[in-house]
C-alpha cells in the first residue's frame, strides 16, 4: 500500500472542517491502494476547530504561531505519507477529486503537481478583487521566475514527500503558496499543473486582496533577489510546466497547456520538464 497524507491548515473553520474531512474519499483511495492520514493543523483557533477535526477522525497538530506558512510547515513536518496533498479548510478545494489528481501526478511523472483555479468555469467562486489579484501575482511570478505556472496562488498541491526536504521555503504567511511552487522549480523538480473545480467558500472570506496582494508581491521580489544569480538563469527559456493528460472519467474543465513556450507552438500534454537552479 502507498501512503498519503492530506494536510489541511485551519484557523477558526468550525463551520467547514467537518464537511471538508468528510469529502476526502478515504474508502475509494483504499480501493486504489492508498492508506490515507488526514492531518489538520489547528493554527490556534478559538472556535473548537481542532476538537471537531479530531472527533471526525483527523490527526490534529497544534501550531500556536499564526500564519498560513507556519501551519503548513508544522503539518508537512508531521506528515508521514509518501505523498502529501494540501488544501484549505474552507470547502473551496475538491478533495473528492484526490484519486484523479494522484493518478495525474503518477501519469505525468511529476514530483510536484499544482492546480489552477483560474479557469473561466470557476469565475463565480471567487471575489472579483481576488480573481484579478491572483492573475496579477501569477503574471509577476511567471515573469521573474521564468516558468509557465498559471495560478501561483493556488493552495492545492500534490507532491512526493522528498520534495519538501529539497526546497527552501521560508514564508510564515500567505506567500508560502507561491513560494513553494517557485522553490520547487528552482530546485529542479518536475512540476506540473492541472485545472481543478474551485468552489464557493463556506463562511466569511478572510483574505484582504489589497493587503495580502501587496505582501505577496513584495515577497515574490524578495524571493527572486534571495536566490543567487540573475533572473534569466533560474529556468531555461524553453522551460515547460506540463499539464497532465486528463484521465478517463475525470469531470474537470477542459485543460490548456501552461507551457511558457506554448506561443511558439508547443503541443499541450504531459511533457516532462524540470527547473534548473541558478
Amino acid at each position: 500500500m502507498r501512503s498519503l497524507s492530506v494536510v489541511i491548515p485551519a484557523y477558526n473553520e468550525a463551520e467547514n472542517i467537518e464537511d471538508v474531512i468528510a469529502s476526502i474519499p478515504v474508502s475509494q483511495l483504499a480501493d486504489l491502494g492508498w492508506t490515507t492520514e488526514i492531518l489538520v493543523v489547528d493554527n490556534n483557533s478559538s472556535d473548537g476547530t481542532g476538537e471537531l477535526a479530531r472527533a471526525c477522525g483527523a490527526r490534529v497538530v497544534f501550531q500556536p504561531e499564526k500564519g498560513y506558512g507556519n501551519a503548513y510547515k508544522a503539518g508537512f513536518a508531521a506528515a508521514e505519507g509518501d505523498v502529501i496533498a494540501s488544501g484549505d479548510a474552507d470547502r473551496t478545494y475538491p478533495f473528492d477529486h484526490l484519486p484523479e489528481l494522484l493518478a495525474e501526478l503518477e501519469d505525468c511523472g511529476a514530483d510536484f503537481l499544482t492546480t489552477d483555479r483560474l479557469h473561466p468555469a470557476n469565475r463565480g467562486a471567487m471575489k472579483h478583487s481576488h480573481f484579478w489579484a491572483n492573475h496579477i501575482l501569477s503574471f509577476v511570478s511567471r515573469l521573474i521566475f521564468r516558468h509557465g505556472i498559471r495560478d501561483s496562488q493556488s493552495g492545492m498541491w500534490i507532491f512526493h514527500r522528498h520534495v519538501w526536504s529539497g526546497v527552501d521555503v521560508r514564508s510564515p504567511g500567505m506567500a508560502f503558496s507561491q513560494e513553494i511552487k517557485n522553490a520547487a522549480v528552482l530546485a529542479g523538480y518536475k512540476v506540473a499543473e492541472t485545472h481543478i473545480e474551485y468552489r464557493v467558500r463556506g463562511g466569511d472570506v478572510k483574505l484582504n486582496s489589497v493587503r495580502d496582494g501587496v505582501r505577496n508581491l513584495a515577497h515574490l521580489i524578495g524571493h527572486r533577489i534571495r536566490h543567487d544569480g540573475p533572473a534569466s538563469a533560474a529556468v531555461p527559456q524553453d522551460q515547460d510546466v506540463p499539464v497532465p493528460t486528463r484521465p478517463k472519467g475525470v469531470r474537470l474543465p477542459a485543460m490548456r497547456s501552461a507551457s511558457v513556450s506554448e506561443a511558439e507552438g508547443a503541443t499541450p500534454g504531459c511533457q516532462t520538464g524540470s527547473g534548473t537552479a541558478a
